[in-house]
């Protein structure tokens, strides 16, 4: 088996244990009986806002480590390996600088956000150690990820991060934490300590060295490193606030602000499950694709672009179909407070956005590994203004909470298809072959056999039963007509390990 493939497997594994604790979690949030939604909204905004103070604070250093890490480890011995110690330096300065701009744009925030979304004003200055441990956890994750240690920050993000939200969340309603404001205190921490876990094993395991001695490389490239960060860095800032300015706008404009982001990350976070492996298959693709850039391995590339793009297909449209098939029912079931029905048609569009963005595969990482990268600056420009008044026209005067869903759905289609032209009309590189085709076609077939077998059966019994008969179709016809190269590979290997316990026994 690849190592691609084996570390896309596993990381896909591990993020999906990730995402049942966050489904346990989204379920102790929204519940009847717990959280507000406008306490569940505050947790998304959160969110929403670190990840725009880490795309700031960064300036650049996810995408220096994920371009240069090959010259540095080829040429430099660890001890004198100066990448990360530069990198942690310089994202700690621009989060210095993102903490100034903080305090000299408060009272903004205060006219912006204090009618409709008051607690996010209270617990301002709480969201600053949240956007700290991010900042550091992203840098850090990314050199892991040059290191092949994906699978690790995987864990780390996607369950760690999430365990300790659980434990806050048992230690509330056990009484522990006596109130919402001792919690959300306590969950401004969590990435910090995730950070500072990631940095220990990185630590001890002496896979790192710290030196701020510049090495012969950093001299080297400076030049073209400050021109990479220039340009990656404006592409990466805008790329990420088109991603999380919808939650940011509906707090804003919306009456009840806070209560609607919480529907709205409720949406969000049943989609993220559609989105699952495609951490895995990054994160894994990260470092073949650099030194298959650098050695000049067209052949390569190619073939990650298309296995990347099938592979991600087949698990987002089965995944979004299972979902839609059985969200209503889900949300009365799992007895979720019934406003959170009017998360159905956000999931639908958030849905089909990331069936958009995962059938292109990794478009956006072999752009940013190649010596083009210059062009996620010019296409995160163009995103950002799509995006912005689009998700503020459809918000306000349009379709309220849907609205940012349906601008998000126009914009990243968009998006990627410029993506999509310029890799072929460069490269002649497209990821797409009459297979893409049949898993759509295979999808749509069974959601629909399943919508009217099955439409008349409600409760747990019709959500096994239209699940149970669309997998089948759908692990079926996968099967049938051969739609990923890592099918048979992987069923091989699969027996062969089985053969090989049962000797052992």
């Amino acid at each position: 088996m690849s190592e691609i493939r084996k570390q896309s497997i596993v990381s896909s594994v591990v993020v999906y244990i990730g995402f049942a604790i966050g489904f346990i979690n989204t379920f102790l949030f929204t519940r009847q009986g717990g959280f507000t939604q406008a306490e569940y909204g505050l947790t998304g905004i959160f969110m929403a806002i670190a990840n725009i103070m880490y795309s700031f604070a960064n300036l650049g250093m996810v995408a220096y480590i994920y371009k240069f890490y090959p010259y540095y480890t080829d040429n430099l011995p660890r001890k004198k390996n100066d990448m990360l110690s530069w990198a942690l330096l310089v994202s700690l300065l621009g989060f210095c600088l993102v903490i100034i701009a903080g305090l000299v744009f408060k009272d903004l925030v205060i006219r912006k956000y204090g009618t409709n979304s008051p607690d996010l004003v209270k617990y301002y200055y709480y969201i600053f150690p949240f956007g700290m441990g991010l900042t550091f956890f992203t840098v850090l994750e990314a050199y892991a990820w040059q290191l092949k240690r994906s699978v690790l920050t995987n864990f780390l993000k996607e369950v760690q991060f999430r365990l300790l939200t659980t434990l806050l969340i048992v230690l509330s309603f056990t009484g522990i934490i006596a109130s919402f404001d001792v919690f959300i205190k306590l969950y401004s921490f969590t990435f910090l300590a995730v950070a500072a876990i990631l940095l220990f094993y990185l630590l001890y395991s002496k896979q790192v060295s710290f030196t701020v001695s510049p090495s012969r490389v950093t001299k080297k490239f400076f030049r073209k490193i400050i021109a990479l960060i220039s340009f990656v860095y404006g592409g990466s800032l805008v790329f990420t606030i088109s991603m999380v300015v919808d939650t940011i706008i509906i707090a804003a404009v919306l009456p009840d602000g806070l209560a609607l982001a919480g529907v709205y990350t409720l949406a969000q976070n049943i989609a993220s499950l559609i989105q699952a492996p495609q951490r895995g298959v990054i994160s894994s693709s990260i470092g073949p694709l650099s030194q298959a850039w650098k050695n000049k391995d067209m052949p390569k590339i190619s073939r990650i672009y298309h296995s990347s793009s099938i592979n991600l297909l087949i698990f987002s449209t089965a995944m979004f179909a299972l979902i839609w098939m059985n969200f209503d029912d889900a949300v009365l079931n799992f007895n979720l407070q019934h406003r959170y029905l009017e998360a159905a048609w956000v999931f639908f569009f958030i849905g089909l956005m990331r069936i958009v963005d995962m059938g292109t595969g990794v478009n956006t990482q072999i752009i940013a590994t190649s010596t083009l990268w210059r062009f996620d600056f010019i296409t995160g420009v163009i995103l950002l203004s799509v995006t912005l008044p689009l998700n503020y026209v459809l918000t306000k005067y349009y379709f309220g909470v849907t609205g940012p869903a349906i601008a998000n759905l126009i914009t990243f289609t968009i998006y990627n298809g410029i993506r999509y032209w310029f890799l072929y009309s460069r490269f002649r590189l497209q990821p797409f072959t009459v297979k893409t085709i049949y898993t759509i076609l295979l999808g749509a077939l069974g959601y629909t056999a399943c919508y009217f077998l099955f439409r008349n059966l409600h409760g747990f019994v019709g959500m096994v039963c239209r699940s149970c008969f669309f997998l089948l179709i759908f692990a079926a016809g996968t099967k049938l007509l051969n739609l990923s190269p890592d099918v048979k590979p992987v069923w091989a290997a699969f027996q062969k390990r089985l053969v090989i316990k049962k000797g052992d026994h």
